[in-house]
């Protein structure tokens, strides 16, 4: 079954307020689509069940990269393109430099954008583990305002998230604190490249006297949308990273972790993968940091 384009109708407002007029008036009977490379695969399946559609691809209100002193403010609408070719996102936050690279084919990256990666929701989202462990906060926009969250209260369910039926994701803030952090990631999936992940882990750390003085350890594929896990955060806190503390570790992930069944990979593979992963993190603490 292929997508009928007389199904659906798209229309382009040609700015911000505009869109957000649109959304006002009807909240929850327009699908905003930026890059497509979501939306677009689905209605080529016949899959795509939204009728109504507003494009944001072109709205320059919502593209930008701004380096303020404290944070940086990344904009719904930019790119993994646009991720990838910055310096600031390359040298101080090399774990969204590092996803934004496997998102797809070079193509991917030219039209995927960071408010869709996040609004789509995916429990694999390859962008998610870096934004929740370097502790990033959304701004929602719509004709009421402006507010922000922390992206790590940002998802709510599977597909689901705390935005209202006539908000868009304006922007990503994050802030500029993590140069002295031990930083992880690493991707786990069928093949090195242009492959969903089974499982993802990233973690960022800040040791004191051989102890763990701050940790953070996010994952995609561990449960149902990108999440923190906290609970193993909290016991490691204030640790050494002993081979007892990482055992105790990899058993609160296990307990903790809530991955789904689905076509790519089993909830018990995943755990397992996602203990392996962890412990690797754990290993490298124990390092002296490379200069």
């Amino acid at each position: 079954m292929r997508g009928n384009a007389a199904a659906h109708e798209l229309v382009a407002p040609a700015s911000l307020p505009a869109v957000l007029d649109l959304l006002a008036a009807a909240p929850g009977q327009w699908t905003p689509i930026a890059g497509g490379t979501e939306l677009m695969v689905a209605f080529a399946a016949g899959r795509l069940t939204a009728s109504k559609l507003v494009n944001l691809w072109g709205i320059s209100e919502l593209r930008f990269i701004d380096s303020q002193p404290g944070h940086l403010a990344l904009g719904g609408g930019t790119t993994f393109s646009d991720l990838r070719s910055n310096p600031i996102v390359a040298s101080e936050f090399p774990l969204l430099d590092k996803s934004a690279s496997w998102i797809g084919s070079i193509a991917n990256q030219a039209r995927a954008t960071l408010g869709g990666n996040l609004v789509n929701g995916s429990p694999a989202a390859d962008s998610s583990p870096a934004l929740l462990v370097y502790e990033a906060e959304v701004e929602l926009i719509s004709v009421r305002g402006k507010r922000r969250m922390p992206y790590c209260e940002f998802h709510t369910g599977y597909k689901e998230n705390a935005m209202t039926a006539d908000e868009l994701l304006y922007a990503v803030h994050l802030p500029r604190r993590f140069a002295h952090h031990r930083k992880y990631l690493r991707k786990v999936g069928t093949r090195r490249a242009m492959a969903i992940s089974k499982v993802a882990l990233g973690g960022t750390a800040l040791m004191k006297d051989g102890a763990i003085e701050e940790i953070r350890i996010a994952a995609a594929s561990l449960a149902p949308f990108p999440a923190r896990l906290l609970k193993t955060e909290s016991m490691l806190a204030g640790k050494a990273p002993t081979a007892d503390v990482i055992d105790l570790a990899r058993q609160s992930l296990l307990v903790e972790a809530q991955p789904i069944d689905d076509i790519r990979s089993t909830a018990q593979y995943r755990k397992a993968v996602g203990a392996n992963l962890l412990e690797e993190f754990l290993i490298t603490l124990n390092r002296e940091p490379v200069a």
